[in-house]
């Protein structure tokens, strides 16, 4: 059983608890850890045509500079930086956090090679669209991110 001392004192007391938590509160129990933001994984969408494969994959809040384009033969990773601003301005209190830095990264393999010169990749409103050419020939190459 807990009690609050009545008295003249608690009214200070009171206002003790508001402020912790005020302060600690949504901190403690709601921010992303590291092992929270290091273990996303981008949902992506795979269709194919005759000649290509198209891939969407959702990177939100991710700069174009950050997104990487590994292909190697049918073997194609992405990987991308989420950089967030981890401290509240001084004149500003944080009272609730979800978003976080952190890494995105996803590998799969194709059906087929693809060529790398004949295929493009696009981050628009945070999707990278990949149109990934089909080919024969087996090489190790990265894809720049428009």
């Amino acid at each position: 059983m807990f009690l609050v001392p009545v008295g003249r004192h608690s009214s200070d007391f009171s206002r003790s608890i508001e402020r912790l938590f005020d302060e600690h509160f949504f901190d403690r129990f709601t921010t992303p850890t590291a092992a929270d933001s290091s273990a996303r994984t981008p949902a992506l969408d795979i269709t194919e045509t005759a000649q290509a494969y198209v891939v969407q994959a959702d990177l939100p809040g991710v700069a174009r500079e950050d997104v990487k384009v590994q292909i190697e033969g049918r073997r194609i990773s992405l990987s991308a930086a989420v950089r967030q601003d981890n401290e509240a301005r001084p004149s500003e209190r944080r009272l609730y956090r979800e978003r976080a830095s952190g890494a995105f990264a996803r590998s799969f393999t194709l059906p087929v090679e693809i060529d790398q010169s004949a295929s493009e990749a696009r981050l628009d409103n945070g999707v990278l669209t990949l149109t990934l050419a089909k080919r024969g020939a087996a090489t190790a190459s990265q894809l720049e991110v428009h």
